[in-house]
């Protein structure tokens, strides 16, 4: 007798990583649905409640942010991993207190993915990392933090950091910089 697979929302706006991560997922047992941005997502849960949601952060429209609280608010036991190209600690601290359960920067494979999904705890042991952060570093989590005090607001953001909005939008469009 078969048990029924777990539903895991995949939400991604990349399709070839969708698609990747969606069969590895599927391998590892989980009925995958998948989304390529947050209002099909939202239309997605609606119908089916997934117990696990995987989702990117940085997508056209809505940001992944919105989809943390919107899923919470449907069901407040999903398990959410927020998985991200552009990584920052006042994303990460913002994903956790809407409800993801873990916070992951790309590339991040399924086995990692799925560990983050079943952590249930904190970990008093991860390794502490001894050395500051760059100063390119640490203007990509300024920049971070007070888009995310505007709601995603560019040109409120721009206002507030007294910087040019195009000057924003180019280094938003980077990457950031590594740790």
């Amino acid at each position: 007798m078969e048990t029924e697979r777990p539903n895991l929302l995949l939400v991604d706006d990349d399709d070839a990583l969708r698609q990747v991560l969606g069969r590895a997922l599927e391998k590892r047992g989980y009925a995958v649905i998948a989304a390529p941005d947050v209002e099909s997502a939202i239309l997605l849960a609606q119908e089916c409640s997934p117990e696990y949601a995987v989702i990117d952060l940085k997508m056209p429209g809505p940001s992944g942010l919105v989809l943390v609280q919107r899923l919470k608010e449907l069901d407040m036991e999903t398990r959410i991993v927020m998985l991200t190209g552009y990584a920052s600690i006042a994303t990460a601290v913002e994903a956790i207190k809407l409800g993801a359960t873990h916070y992951l920067a790309k590339p991040a494979d399924a086995d990692e993915i799925i560990a983050a999904l079943m952590q249930t705890e904190g970990n008093p042991n991860v390794p502490l990392n001894n050395d500051p952060l760059s100063v390119e570093r640490l203007e990509w989590e300024h920049i971070q933090r007070v888009l995310g005090e505007n709601e995603g607001n560019i040109s409120a953001t721009a206002r507030a950091l007294k910087m040019h909005r195009r000057t924003l939008q180019r280094k938003l469009g980077k990457k950031p910089v590594r740790e």
